[in-house]
């Protein structure tokens, strides 16, 4: 080979791997696993989104983010209350307005990029398309892509979504609308190539949005990590085996420093694990068996019907990354928080949505929270169970109890509490397991 040619790719080759270097936006490890996929937060600097006030702090942004989280536990307690139907309903209805981590994803040959928020209690996956009224200025394009197509009334997955708009006879698209919240969208349900990392995926069913009415949706869509049969899990058959895992770094991490892994493959070896439960009624959450509280040394005295699993009425305990803060219901909660302030000197305040902050001076003496599931207990981190105001004199605990507006029964392990652990969710065998991993 020339010399010269030979300089002139060697200096390429260089001008490119600093170019990746000096940038921690660049798209992902070259050496790591090609299901391994990086996370981001949603108000993060790699983030496309419009971040918060530049001058707000980042526990203000967290406040804000957690006044959601009422709305989102009222919805999968609604959720969990409903009572099965004759006729399939699709996971896909588990809709919230809360996205707080996103993956890069890439739908269409060829693959156009799309950050989609990541939600364990939602199985179906949309995205808005070209045309769609009141959507973001980030929309799918599906007459680019060589391999799109919509769904029509006759196919299988279009009885496994909610608000269904089918005639009796003939085999027109496949159309359906669903509102939460303040928001409400209406889609075509189609089949693209799905592209994470490396893998694709081919036909891969999601809804394509026409129209959205609300600004709580997530602006470039959203991909279900649930249990169901419209979820990345089922619709991905046995690439990877029922198994995923994530690690969610902190909302102080700016950059794509998470990972999201997709199949056994490159899965800790060394994990603690318990039984993951299954809820026929609704199968698409992830529900585990907490079994008890610690404060501390102190077993918190929790009759233990208010932490049982119950598929009928949909009580226990679930596993979910959409959700700020944990929520007990009110009587674990108010059982949690007593012990808590007795072991920590007042006195104590409210910041929003936290009842019990006192003096930073006094956190060394905070004592540690420890869950304790069936085989397994957590001992969570202090930057997993206190928040700091933004000027650092506080420091509040980080749970609160589930929204007294609804019936709630459903105890929810939200994402505030995962961060910087490797959750893994195994499927096939059963099993949910925890392991510390420093994501930032």
């Amino acid at each position: 080979m020339d010399l010269a040619i030979l300089s002139l790719l060697l200096f390429s080759s260089l001008l490119v791997a600093t170019t990746k270097a000096l940038d921690p936006c660049a798209s992902s490890n070259p050496k790591s696993d090609h299901s391994d996929l990086s996370l981001i937060h949603i108000y993060g600097k790699c983030s496309p989104f419009n971040s918060p006030n530049p001058t707000s702090s980042w526990v203000n942004t967290v406040l804000n983010m957690a006044s959601k989280d009422p709305e989102r536990v009222a919805y999968l307690s609604s959720l969990v209350a409903q009572k099965p139907k004759s006729v399939p309903i699709g996971p896909g209805q588990q809709i919230v307005n809360v996205g707080n981590y996103v993956v890069r994803a890439k739908i269409g040959t060829p693959g156009q990029l799309m950050f989609m928020v990541l939600d364990t209690s939602n199985d179906a996956a949309w995205v808005p398309c070209s045309g769609c009224t009141g959507c973001s200025s980030t929309v799918f394009a599906p007459n680019t892509s060589s391999t799109f197509g919509s769904m029509d009334c006759s196919m299988p997955e279009c009885s496994q979504v909610s608000g269904l708009s089918c005639p009796t006879t003939g085999t027109t698209s496949c159309l359906f609308n669903r509102t939460y919240s303040d928001s409400s969208f209406a889609a075509t349900l189609s089949r693209d190539s799905l592209t994470l990392a490396t893998d694709v995926i081919p036909n891969y069913a999601f809804g394509c949005i026409n129209s959205v009415s609300g600004g709580s949706i997530p602006p470039q869509g959203l991909l279900g990590l649930g249990r169901g049969s419209m979820s990345l899990l089922s619709q991905s058959g046995s690439l990877y085996s029922g198994v995923f895992s994530y690690c969610l770094p902190s909302f102080k991490s700016y950059y794509f420093s998470g990972s999201l892994k997709l199949g056994p493959t490159g899965q800790p070896k060394a994990i603690r694990t318990t039984p993951l439960l299954r809820n026929p009624h609704r199968p698409s959450l992830y529900y585990v068996n907490l079994t008890g509280v610690n404060v501390g040394r102190v077993p918190i005295p929790i009759a233990p019907e208010l932490l049982a699993f119950d598929p009928n009425t949909g009580a226990g305990t679930i596993m979910d990354s959409g959700t700020v803060i944990t929520r007990f219901i009110a009587p674990v909660y108010n059982a949690i928080r007593d012990e808590f302030r007795k072991q920590v000197q007042g006195p104590f305040s409210s910041l929003g949505a936290f009842d019990t902050c006192f003096s930073a001076t006094n956190e060394d003496v905070g004592p540690k929270i420890t869950l304790r599931f069936s085989g397994m207990d957590l001992v969570l981190p202090t930057e997993n169970s206190l928040i700091h105001s933004s000027a650092g004199s506080l420091a509040c605990l980080a749970m609160a109890a589930a929204p007294s507006n609804v019936n709630s029964v459903l105890n929810v392990i939200a994402n505030l509490q995962q961060q910087n652990l490797r959750i893994l969710f195994d499927t096939v065998n059963s099993r949910v397991g925890i392991a510390r991993e420093l994501c930032n």
